[in-house]
């Protein structure tokens, strides 16, 4: 329901500034999904926030706000380039390593996190809000370094392509793989961006979160926790210990995404100006997710469609793009209203049952 009224309220939006809502959405769904390229490219922008919709979404159901995610990818996304640029492993191991440090050194910065608010007390939201601007200085700080900045340049040194979890990367470039491409349309489109194998990634992370937080001891100690403090603690249930593991594996997760961009996308980091936002793209995934895990996946596949859909509005139909945003906004903005949606539904119960009341 909160999507569905996402999309009328920006029908209006697109009505009053003088664009025709269906011709706006057509645009949009066909330039998400109608070519096998735009398929491609919308799986690819969808991995990162899938990931950092999960790390959300299970630090949510553990009661705790990561806010932070934007740090975590960031850090993630460091580690796992100064492996790839650092380190010389065979190919398959490569990025495997490299997708490892990003884990460890997001967990290591959502750990932080939760070692601040375990021992001290502090605020998750605040302290995780301010090691995103440490992560981000840090990182542009990292780049100031020879070993990994490239001469004259404003980015580090591409990955070697032993790290690269890019999908048939080498093939395409030999003789072979162009031969076959250049007669088949489809898998020329679906191979021409930069597909990587992290979609897979994506869908084993939700299900193994899932699984966590079901099926296991330790995901019912975290969940306990999330739910009531005090009684976990009475169970018995070491409530700072569990802070920091949340905290930690969710890092881990967000962490992971931003390895994933850069192994499988970028294949390098640049000096950012701006905060790139993932992870506050993931914050939002979550919440139309309803902190699911595996909902983050067709939730993060909506969100991707409609940023990478929606920005063929300008060229198709002389649009701002950036009513996407207001939609994606309004969206998020229904489903933190859970009273408001109740009513709504309430309205159509009590209405349906005098329609019946009158029949008979």
């Amino acid at each position: 329901m909160s999507v569905l009224l996402g999309l009328l309220v920006g029908a209006v939006i697109l009505l009053v500034i003088g664009v025709n809502p269906l011709e706006a959405y057509k645009v949009m769904i066909l330039g998400a999904f109608g070519k096998p390229k735009y398929l491609s490219w919308t799986i690819v922008e969808a991995v990162p926030i899938i990931l950092t919709g999960v790390a959300v979404a299970f630090a949510f159901r553990t009661g705790i706000f990561n806010i932070g995610a934007e740090g975590q990818f960031i850090m993630g996304s460091l580690g796992a380039v100064i492996v790839g640029v650092v380190v010389k492993l065979p190919p398959v191991l490569h990025g495997i390593v490299a997708l490892v440090a990003g884990i460890i050194v997001g967990a290591i910065w959502g750990g932080l996190v939760g070692i601040f608010k375990a021992k001290r007390g502090v605020n998750e939201v605040i302290s995780s809000i301010m090691l995103n601007w440490i992560a981000f200085y840090f990182s542009n700080y990292m780049l100031t370094k020879a070993f990994l900045r490239k001469p004259d340049s404003n980015y580090s040194f591409n990955i070697e392509p032993s790290a690269s979890i890019r999908i048939l990367g080498k093939w395409k470039q030999s003789e072979a793989g162009r031969a076959i491409l250049k007669n088949n349309a489809f898998l020329k489109g679906i191979l021409n961006p930069p597909l990587h194998w992290g979609i897979i990634l994506a869908v084993l992370v939700a299900i193994l979160v899932w699984f966590i937080l079901k099926k296991t001891t330790l995901g019912y100690q975290l969940k306990a926790v999330g739910f009531n403090r005090f009684a976990a603690e009475y169970g018995g249930i070491d409530i700072k210990k569990s802070t920091v593991i949340s905290m930690a594996i969710s890092g881990g997760m967000a962490g992971l995404a931003g390895a994933v961009q850069v192994l499988g996308v970028t294949g390098n980091i640049g000096i950012l100006a701006a905060q790139q936002g993932y992870g506050f793209n993931g914050i939002a995934v979550s919440l139309i997710a309803a902190n699911n895990p595996i909902a983050c996946i067709p939730s993060g596949i909506l969100f991707a469609a409609l940023s990478y859909g929606g920005g063929k509005l300008n060229s198709a139909l002389n649009t701002p793009s950036e009513v996407i945003n207001i939609v994606i906004g309004i969206i998020v903005l229904f489903i933190a209203m859970p009273q408001f949606l109740e009513w709504i539904r309430l309205k159509f119960a009590s209405k349906k049952a005098k329609g019946g009341e009158e029949l008979e």
